[in-house]
């Protein structure tokens, strides 16, 4: 298992309260030994003027899974996770119902992590594959 804190996906939830995450209508729906999920409506937040997902909103699903795994990872009393680079491909195109997301650790350091991340649609088909790298830096007291 690769956390070091392993909390119900209630409390994951609960941090997303009045965040991007909550605003795009993120809910996280796995929590195994090595990665963490969520889904994504594909709606009237989360979609373009031509009515596709838009790919901001996919990489905001991307970031997110990133960010709180790494928090999942790292003595969060101490330390909290940034992120610093992301990247997207869009593969195909989604119009209705829920996208998910799954993120697994590449690489996890001491300072340094970088985590892939697959959104796939309803019909399981690979719809954005995103790199994103997260650094972990001292909380400022």
């Amino acid at each position: 298992m690769i956390w070091k804190q392993k909390p119900e996906l209630s409390k994951i939830q609960q941090m997303c309260a009045g965040t991007m995450c909550e605003h795009l209508g993120m809910i996280f729906t796995e929590l195994s030994d090595d990665s963490l999920s969520a889904t994504m409506p594909v709606d009237h937040r989360t979609k373009q003027p031509a009515g596709l997902l838009h790919g901001g909103a996919s990489v905001a699903l991307a970031e997110s899974l990133g960010s709180i795994a790494s928090a999942l990872c790292i003595d969060s009393t101490t330390h909290m996770p940034v992120g610093i680079e992301i990247n997207a491909n869009h593969l195909k195109s989604a119009t209705t119902g829920l996208v998910t997301g799954t993120c697994r650790a590449i690489r996890r350091g001491l300072s340094l992590h970088v985590w892939n991340i697959e959104i796939h649609n309803e019909a399981r088909d690979l719809i954005c594959v995103s790199r994103l790298t997260v650094m972990i830096v001292p909380k400022k007291k």
